[in-house]
């Protein structure tokens, strides 16, 4: 019998001290069975997909709540990067490794039983053992779209997913991952219990305590729209938002002692900056002068900029 109760109210922040009963809470990476039970409740699907199972959280919320659920892992034969997903998903939940936060293969399941049984090295297939943040990313986005596009039309995927920070830079899956389709949500999850709230952090480390689900609904099924990050590296003379002040204090940044306003004149003028205006070589000139808080002239000829950092 499925599980009768009030269903609690999803809000665009989420938050389950207590994990809740379903899957293996010594899975590592494992989510409270309680997000999913409160997006079936929310949504209604008649059935759920996992294509990164885990320990089978998502069916024990599933036959909680009375649907069925089809679920799959690499652990378990299927591959999400070269498998052909068997279904047309009604409603799709993934919850994919945090790039190689947690390792899976042949540390929450042994790898040499997978190839025994399977025929495949779940070490070589496995997201979490992907060595750079740029190929996981292309992974990431390869599983993302293949999910998205094997969903009916009207269907929708929830995808929960966190940052990681490394040596002072963040790496964050929610600004990386393509977002097909109608983006319809992103709810934000506390994170309870995390290794991370054993371990005191010096410096300016700000400890990471939330998570996203993002909720993408499929509502055509031949053109598809796409929303996906663009890295770009953009000279700031080139830059339209970019003050002349801000020109010249980039330029003269790079320069260990002060320069002269013809080195400055060669610096700029190639660029969009100096080609918008007849007059740039005056507004550089104004802009050294109007600005003493800013920029030095050694009564040489000489500028040089203010530093506030060594």
């Amino acid at each position: 019998m499925p599980y009768k109760s009030e269903p609690r109210p999803l809000t665009s922040i989420v938050s389950y001290p207590e994990r809740g009963e379903g899957g293996n809470n010594r899975y590592r990476g494992n989510c409270s069975p309680k997000l999913i039970e409160d997006l079936i409740g929310f949504f209604k699907p008649n059935e759920i997909c996992d294509y990164m199972c885990g320990s089978g959280t998502t069916k024990a919320a599933a036959d909680k709540l009375g649907i069925s659920s089809h679920l799959y892992d690499l652990h378990s034969g299927f591959d999400i990067i070269n498998c052909e997903i068997p279904e047309r998903p009604e409603f799709i939940f993934w919850h994919p490794p945090y790039w190689d936060i947690i390792k899976y293969a042949d540390v929450m399941y042994k790898a040499s039983e997978v190839q025994q049984k399977y025929g495949y090295d779940p070490k070589r297939l496995d997201l979490s053992r992907i060595g750079s943040w740029n190929d996981f990313v292309d992974a990431m986005n390869y599983a993302m779209m293949k999910q998205y596009t094997a969903l009916e039309n009207g269907g929708r995927m929830a995808v929960l997913m966190g940052d990681i920070k490394k040596k002072g830079k963040l790496y964050s899956m929610i600004a990386e991952i393509m977002k097909p389709g109608t983006l319809e949500n992103i709810i934000i999850k506390a994170q309870h219990n995390c290794f991370s709230d054993q371990v005191e952090y010096t410096g300016r480390f700000i400890p990471i305590l939330h998570e996203y689900v993002m909720i993408v609904r499929k509502d055509s099924p031949i053109l598809i729209p796409v929303l996906m990050a663009k890295k770009a590296k953009i000279d700031i003379r080139d830059m339209p938002g970019a003050t002349w002040r801000d020109v010249v204090a980039a330029v003269l940044e790079q320069c260990a002692e002060p320069v002269t306003l013809t080195f400055l004149y060669e610096k700029i003028e190639p660029h969009k900056k100096a080609q918008a205006n007849k007059w740039w070589k005056e507004k550089v000139l104004q802009t050294l002068q109007c600005n003493p808080k800013h920029f030095s002239h050694d009564g040489r000829g000489l500028w040089s900029l203010h530093r506030k950092t060594a």
